[in-house]
C-alpha cells in the first residue's frame, strides 16, 4: 500500500464504522418501539400521558463521567423513530443537552417543520438556548476543540435565527424518563 492510499483506506474505515454505528442504534431503537400503539391514544406509538403533546419531538444526552463520552439523540414521538444521533465526543451531558436542542431546532427550520414541539428534560439547556450561549465550565484543550466549534456553531445558529418552536420542559417526575433517554442510570 503506497502512502496516498492509506488515508482513502482510513476514510472508508471510518465510514464503515460509522455506519454500524448508527445501524446499531438504529436496530436497538427499533427493539424498544411498543408492538402496538397505546389504545389511549390515536397520534402515537409510544405510551404517553395524554397532557404530553405527541406532535413533538424529545432529545436527551448521555454522558460516561463529567466530562467523558458524550453523545445526545432525538425521538418523534408520533412514530416513536430515532431522528438523529450525534456523537460519542468528549463533552458533558449538560453540553449535550443543548447542543441536542439546537440540532433539533436547525433541523426543523431545514426541513420546514413547524408544527411541533420540542422537549427537553434540562432546564440549564433550556436556559442556554434561550441566552443563545452554551455557559458550560468544560476546560478548552486539544481534546474538547472539536466540542468547542460544535459549540460555537451552534451559538452562532442561535444568534442567526429567530426561534419560534416552543421548547418544552419533559416532567420525569410525573411523565417518567423521556423517551430520547438513553436508558443508563442505574
Amino acid at each position: 500500500m503506497t502512502n496516498n492510499e492509506q488515508p482513502q483506506s482510513q476514510e472508508l474505515w471510518g465510514m464503515l464504522i460509522s455506519f454500524f454505528t448508527h445501524y446499531s442504534y438504529f436496530l436497538s431503537s427499533m427493539n424498544k418501539l411498543p408492538a402496538n400503539p397505546p389504545s389511549w391514544r390515536n397520534d402515537t406509538v409510544l405510551p404517553l400521558p395524554m397532557e404530553v403533546n405527541a406532535n413533538a419531538w424529545a432529545v436527551d444526552a448521555a454522558c460516561s463521567g463529567n466530562p467523558g463520552p458524550m453523545e445526545y439523540q432525538c425521538i418523534d414521538l408520533q412514530t416513536g423513530s430515532q431522528v438523529f444521533h450525534y456523537g460519542p465526543l468528549h463533552g458533558t451531558n449538560n453540553i449535550g443537552e443543548f447542543l441536542a436542542i439546537v440540532h433539533a431546532l436547525a433541523l426543523m427550520e431545514q426541513r420546514g417543520i413547524t408544527d411541533k414541539v420540542i422537549y427537553s428534560d434540562s432546564v440549564n439547556a433550556q436556559l442556554w438556548v434561550q441566552k443563545k450561549q452554551c455557559k458550560t465550565k468544560l476546560e478548552r484543550n486539544a481534546q474538547t476543540e472539536q466540542l468547542y466549534q460544535i459549540i460555537a456553531r451552534g451559538e452562532n445558529w442561535l444568534r442567526t435565527h429567530n426561534i419560534t418552536t416552543p421548547i418544552l420542559k419533559w416532567e420525569t417526575k410525573k411523565w417518567g424518563e423521556i423517551p430520547a433517554d438513553f436508558g443508563r442510570k442505574g
